[in-house]
């Protein structure tokens, strides 16, 4: 049987080495550049790739709380995840920034168990950007209690403030796009930021095709430059009866 191990880091703890393994898992598994991709590395076909002091950057930034979850499969890095918090009107937000799974580990419920890693019980709100509905499927999951569940008010009545006040630039900067922002928008978006991120889409179109025709998926269509956008409230546990109430004699 295969060992499977889960491990958190603040931003602080995480080792340059690490970062260096992180960056060659995400230039091997994340995806390729589609072709309206411009800029200097923008070239279609190839590979989408960062280097460790990019993802220090832009993943870990100084003016953020920000945390690293990886998992290692019998000593092997199988996959990983970034996530950053901050505090909007009292309510504190957990964004996943990346969720990368070696495409030789996949369909073991890694995503899964990389994101339940970064649940916290002060946490009121958790956010997603991903173009593959892989993603979404794992987070709706972790987060809340499935794609076919999810509820879209929250996503219309938190997201334009609580991405704007991301440290993270990504975030930050990516436009609102689909119904639940524009009830008039005919698009076939539904919950979508345009990100201006030209990756190609057809692995996480297929990957839609096949969710598709298992189940009302609530996100709406994929465009180029898009990704979708889900934000979950976080599940609070109720209090069980056993110490709601005073015990009988007390």
């Amino acid at each position: 049987m295969e060992e499977q191990v889960y491990k958190k880091y603040d931003a602080g703890q995480v080792t340059e080495t690490m970062l260096q393994e992180a960056a060659i898992l995400f230039s091997e598994n994340y995806g390729v550049w589609g072709e309206q991709a411009t800029g200097k590395f923008a070239k279609p076909g190839s590979r989408v790739r960062l280097s460790k002091d990019r993802l220090r950057s832009q993943y870990l930034p100084d003016n953020a709380t920000c945390f690293y979850v990886r998992v290692t499969v019998d000593g092997q890095l199988a996959g990983n995840a970034f996530a950053c918090r901050w505090t909007v009107n009292d309510k504190t937000v957990c964004w996943v920034t990346q969720l990368v799974v070696d495409r030789n580990y996949r369909e073991r419920g890694l995503a899964k168990g990389l994101l339940n890693q970064l649940k916290q019980n002060d946490v009121d709100i958790y956010g997603l950007m991903s173009s593959h509905p892989a993603a979404c499927l794992a987070a709706a999951k972790a987060f809340g209690d499935s794609i076919r569940t999810l509820q879209l008010g929250p996503i219309g009545k938190y997201a334009e403030e609580i991405m704007k006040a991301s440290p993270i630039s990504y975030v930050k900067d990516a436009k609102l796009r689909g119904s639940v922002f524009n009830p008039g928008d005919t698009s076939g978006l539904v919950s979508s930021v345009d990100s201006g991120f030209f990756v190609d889409h057809n692995e996480p179109l297929e990957a839609l095709a096949w969710v598709q025709g298992e189940m009302d998926w609530p996100l709406g269509d994929l465009f180029d430059g898009h990704e979708f956008l889900l934000i979950l409230e976080a599940r609070r546990r109720s209090r069980s009866r056993s110490t709601s109430r005073p015990k009988s004699g007390s």
